[in-house]
């Protein structure tokens, strides 16, 4: 798949003529710069200077094109516009599997911010490295956008080199380069918070399902949250069971399937930590299927809280996928305006959301009643947590009972105050 959208000279054949265009739903009749030359008789190449404010132009000339431009209601094109001066007023957006949830949100928040700057956007969607390489390499070479806003994909280094030497600016969402600057929240983090989660409400036989590390796109943060659910174990002294550990494709009936294998075995865990909501929705199908009450028998918590989890009243780890989106674009408006972007590593806040799939650890000496699941049915599970993490070096030291901290100050325009790491308490 390629980038979508338009990315052509200064006249497109649109350019040449009346086009039919179509505005919620209804067709309509859009002139163009070759019919404002025809009623102004003059060139096409005279409306363009008059367009881009040129001196070359003389005043009653001048006067005659703005009356045509008045008269037909001529829109000019950004992007023809931009060429003109050198640039294309276009952002090119780089997004691995575009239908997922988490990356529609992110690229909804980017796409809002840059229309507000003025800026048109291309969206480039990357389902394996050879896509990822074609768009980068035609991105650098054609100068087909001012800029790069990378979500939540990889970049090797000598794409990150290509880039520097056509001094293309980029920033990234969700992922990180060296000297690049980059908006992200901290996974291994969220792999704590939704662990503790769980540990305080007495379970200790808790199963995790991620994403396996057979994509070509580099993608990590299955691996940060797996490192997280780790910890948060070791700390309490729970020893990990890797058969509890179940790592797949991304997605729904992947997901199903590695939860039902957990759920069959005859030490079945009383808790699953999924990497991602889509997978806990998998989570929630299979213990559906084993008849398996939720949140009696089994709590589920997730990551990302889209907009199915609060349907299905699903605890989760929310992070702000809209925002983040938003933050990155702003932060690559201002390269391009050559205002600072401080810090460097933009990380954004994250929050434990306790919603009706989760709650006390099931007592293993009472029989299990052969039921479906009972979202929504019971009370809501504590919000405190208690759970005291050490964490390995001071990055990840627990936030509780302490406030939040502040990093360097924001980035400009961002709004007032400065970044902050901060996290819903145990």
């Amino acid at each position: 798949m390629g980038c979508g959208g338009t990315l052509q000279g200064p006249l497109t054949e649109a350019d040449r003529g009346v086009v039919d265009v179509h505005e919620r739903g209804q067709r309509v009749e859009r002139a163009t710069i070759a019919a404002v030359a025809a009623a102004a008789g003059v060139g096409v190449g005279t409306v363009s200077r008059v367009l881009n404010d040129s001196p070359a132009v003389s005043p009653a000339t001048r006067e005659r094109v703005r009356a045509a431009i008045t008269a037909l209601g001529y829109r000019p094109s950004r992007l023809a516009a931009g060429l003109s001066r050198g640039n294309t007023r276009t952002i090119a957006i780089l997004v691995p599997f575009l239908t997922r949830p988490s990356v529609v949100a992110r690229l909804a928040g980017a796409i809002a911010e840059l229309d507000a700057a003025g800026y048109d956007t291309v969206v480039c969607n990357v389902e394996n490295a050879s896509q990822r390489d074609h768009h980068l390499i035609a991105l650098t070479e054609r100068h087909r956008a001012d800029g790069i806003l990378c979500i939540s994909l990889a970049l090797p280094r000598v794409h990150l080199e290509r880039l520097d030497r056509a001094e293309v600016p980029i920033v990234t969402v969700d992922t990180r380069a060296p000297r690049i600057p980059s908006t992200e929240i901290d996974d291994f983090a969220g792999g704590v918070l939704a662990t503790a989660h769980l540990l305080h409400l007495g379970h200790q036989r808790i199963g995790f399902i991620g994403d396996d590390r057979g994509s070509q796109l580099g993608f990590t943060s299955t691996r940060r949250r797996l490192r997280g659910y780790r910890q948060a174990l070791a700390t309490q002294g729970i020893s990990l069971d890797p058969e509890l550990v179940r790592l797949g494709p991304h997605g729904t009936e992947a997901a199903e399937s590695q939860a039902s294998a957990l759920l069959g075995r005859a030490t079945s865990p009383t808790a699953i930590f999924a990497a991602s909501d889509t997978q806990a929705l998998g989570v929630l199908a299979a213990a559906e299927q084993a008849r398996r009450a939720v949140p009696e028998e089994l709590s589920v918590v997730g990551y990302d809280d889209i907009e199915a989890a609060a349907q299905l009243r699903l605890t989760t780890v929310r992070q702000p996928l809209h925002e983040s989106g938003a933050r990155g674009a702003r932060r690559l408006v201002n390269i391009l305006h050559n205002q600072p972007v401080r810090p460097l590593r933009e990380i954004l806040a994250l929050e434990l959301v306790p919603r009706s799939s989760t709650g006390p650890a099931p007592d293993r000496t009472r029989s299990v009643r052969p039921t479906g699941p009972s979202l929504g049915m019971t009370k809501p599970p504590l919000r405190g947590h208690d759970v005291d993490l050490a964490r390995s070096g001071p990055e990840h030291r627990p936030a509780r009972n302490r406030p939040a901290l502040a990093t360097e100050p924001a980035l400009s325009g961002a709004g007032p105050g400065a970044v902050s790491r901060r996290f819903a308490p145990y």
